[in-house]
């Protein structure tokens, strides 16, 4: 039986923590596209770590950079000094962005990125002369990370409703999620998005003056609420309504940059440009916590001209800001990008991801299949009283089976690694099938999570055991 570290110490986040302890899975190794579980099982990664593994997992590239900048310069302090690797890396992201974005912001993770880009927005309107231009616009079923910025402008009820009011003058726009009309399309739906998009011109300036509108902040594509996507022409439609009125547009491409969709970012698979854009997860293939904001020139060179000299231009910033390995992991993970051509290779393979992802469609409970690039969302339905039991045990089912899948409420999320092979995309939807057919099979009884791993039950029940007994040989001691 594989020893099992103490868990009692660690909360897990997102995490149903009891449950997730009653049945440990634990991974202590990764390489390429597979993790290996604690007791030796190889599991197919299908969802890139979470959204993060873009190319593959250990990169001896990544490693070696990550190891060589360790015995050189472990760190560096952000405020008042810097390092050259900073500006190395921030130069090398320029050139991989979409041309203007090129002046660099680096966080710690995309959570820092939502809250960096809305305060550089709010600060630009004020260095610029429109201080009134004080409140935030987002979407429901947004997802710009959990720090109180990105929760106010998220749009997901149960990420907010735990902690209180959030920021003030925040309001948010309708998602484009309509199932009704444009169940099981393939790519982009081609209705409802100039309509959609109109909304935000007809609602937004109903109940608010224009005037005092800061930035909006979307996903180009929502990923964490379930792979929603914009119909065709909704997002360039919002582009122009923001100029229209003054409002900068805030792309949040944590997850869709960096190849995910085929396209090195959003901005290049739509064509439409924002003014701020932010990033993190495959920007280091996830080796390390690293994030950016990247904004146009002219929001950078505005709070240069209209600061006083010698002065903050931007008063924030984290301890680790441009961290150096951070850095060493972001240069090499763009040289493995260019070398591999891991963009290219994730729109060849779009088209074979697209039609093993609609081969779900007819399989029980499957209500909805959505795809762009290499992303995927499988909309079950729910059984009564029972939200999102039936796709947890999907992911428990394909779990067993050796395929790892994201669940959030009743959508099964596949994001797999770019290095991924057709085989292995044709395996990820496969298991899913045979999941789904297997619940129906065995009815309510098979949204028991109790009924799924069994071996880390036991692990969870003798490690109990164990402590019980320790506890009890100290007591008598």
């Amino acid at each position: 039986m594989p020893t099992l570290p103490n868990l009692d110490h660690y909360w897990l986040p997102f995490t149903a923590n009891r449950q997730f302890k009653s049945m440990p899975r634990l991974f202590k190794a990764a390489k390429g596209n597979y993790y290996t579980t604690i007791n030796d099982r190889s599991v197919l990664d299908g969802t890139s770590g979470l959204w993060c593994v873009a190319a593959g997992h250990c990169r001896e590239e990544i490693a070696s950079a990550v190891a060589h900048q360790l015995r050189t310069l472990d760190y560096a302090p952000a405020f008042q000094n810097s390092h050259p690797l900073a500006f190395e890396a921030a130069e090398r992201l320029a050139e991989f962005l979409p041309r203007g974005l090129d002046r660099i912001f680096f966080t710690g993770s995309g959570s820092e990125s939502a809250d960096t880009a809305l305060k550089i927005a709010l600060a630009y309107q004020r260095v610029t002369g429109n201080p009134l231009r004080n409140k935030l616009i987002g979407r429901e079923r947004g997802y710009h990370g959990v720090n109180f910025g990105g929760l106010s402008v998220g749009g997901i009820a149960g990420n907010r409703k735990a902690f209180g009011n959030g920021l003030t003058g925040v309001d948010h726009i309708r998602h484009p999620l309509d199932i009704n009309r444009n169940a099981f399309t393939r790519g982009l739906p081609q209705d409802g998005g100039i309509e959609l998009a109109n909304e935000f011109e007809q609602r937004i300036t109903t109940l608010h003056d224009p005037a005092t509108i800061a930035a909006l902040i979307v996903e180009p594509m929502q990923g964490s609420a379930g792979v929603v996507l914009p119909p065709v022409g909704y997002l360039k439609r919002l582009r122009e309504i923001c100029d229209k009125y003054g409002i900068l547009l805030i792309f949040d491409e944590v997850i869709t940059g960096f190849g995910r969709l085929g396209t090195r970012f959003a901005v290049d698979y739509f064509g439409v440009v924002p003014d701020i854009i932010t990033v993190a997860k495959g920007m280091t293939n996830g080796a390390v916590p690293m994030g950016a904001v990247a904004v146009k020139r002219e929001i950078y060179d505005a709070f240069m001209a209209n600061s006083p000299a010698n002065a903050i231009e931007l008063p924030h910033g984290y301890t680790y800001t441009a961290h150096p390995i951070g850095c060493a992991a972001t240069i090499a993970t763009l040289d493995i990008f260019e070398n591999e051509k891991l963009v290219e290779r994730a729109g060849n393979l779009s088209a074979h991801f697209e039609q093993a992802a609609h081969t779900l469609k007819g399989i029980p409970f499957v209500k909805d299949v959505r795809n762009i690039g290499l992303v995927a969302g499988i909309e079950l339905e729910s059984f009564p009283g029972k939200l999102g039991a039936r796709a947890f045990a999907t992911y428990l089912k394909c779990y067993e089976m050796g395929v790892l899948v994201r669940h959030t409420g009743e959508i099964i999320a596949i994001s797999p690694p770019l290095t991924i092979e057709k085989h292995e995309i044709d395996r990820i939807f496969s298991c899913i099938a045979e999941a789904l057919t297997s619940l129906a099979a065995e009815g309510e009884q098979g949204l028991d999570p109790t009924r799924y791993l069994k071996n880390e039950q036991q692990w969870a029940a003798h490690q109990q055991e164990s402590h019980q007994q320790d506890a009890t040989l100290e007591q008598t001691a």
